[in-house]
């Protein structure tokens, strides 16, 4: 305990963090009490306390930490010298890994967001996620208009929209391969990457221009 204390108290708040992490990955964040936290992460419930004021404030650190991560994958997946395509299909591959990795922490990026920050004082993971997610739709917005510039993507795309509607069509697409992977398997014969990846071509082609290169609708 005398090397803990010489430790900072990032240091414990990153420790007592990732056991929580891990529990709630394996049980869900509901059924995971501050004793099982403190248990897992070899401090006392009262020890706990000084670095995190409840378990909703550890929830919205690692949400926080995800959303970072996450908007570091897509940021590299559009920096590559690669096609249109092939920058949308890394995109792709990248949700695919961190639904995978972070599957409670990806349903948050689905749930209900409160933006309401100037009738309400927001905790500070709040703000700072809101501002990553913002990010992230801007990058995918700056994916479309070099797409378009390219003349690989429509011309007639309303950016604001369609930027918002390719996440939750991704995102929304993942997880319910995620839930219905034996039922694809057995009704369709697909493994859930080969559905996954119907669902991303049907997705990309409505998005594509025209083969006459005019950028009209091909749908």
């Amino acid at each position: 305990m005398g090397r803990r204390k010489k430790e900072s108290p990032s240091v414990h708040r990153a420790q007592i963090a990732q056991a929580a992490s891990a529990l709630f990955l394996e049980h869900g964040a509901a059924s995971v009490s501050m004793d099982d936290i403190a248990k897992a992460a070899g401090y006392s419930k009262a020890t706990l306390y000084v670095y995190f004021e409840n378990k909703d404030e550890i929830v919205r650190v690692l949400t926080l930490e995800s959303m970072k991560k996450l908007a570091a994958c897509v940021r590299a997946a559009l920096q590559g010298p690669e096609s249109t395509r092939e920058k949308y299909d890394f995109i792709c591959r990248r949700l695919i890994q961190y639904q995978q990795d972070c599957p409670f922490y990806f349903q948050t990026t689905l749930e209900t967001i409160d933006v309401d920050f100037q009738n309400r004082d927001p905790f500070p993971e709040e703000r700072e996620t809101y501002q990553v997610g913002e990010q992230i739709n801007g990058m995918i917005r700056e994916l479309l208009l070099s797409g378009i510039a390219q003349g690989d993507l429509r011309q007639d795309l309303e950016l604001e929209p369609v930027s918002f509607s390719c996440w939750g069509m991704l995102a929304g697409l993942i997880r319910f391969a995620a839930n219905k992977e034996p039922y694809i398997r057995q009704t369709m014969g697909l493994s859930k990457e080969q559905f996954l990846q119907h669902g991303f071509d049907l997705l990309y082609r409505s998005l594509e221009s025209a083969p006459n290169g005019k950028g009209e609708a091909t749908i």
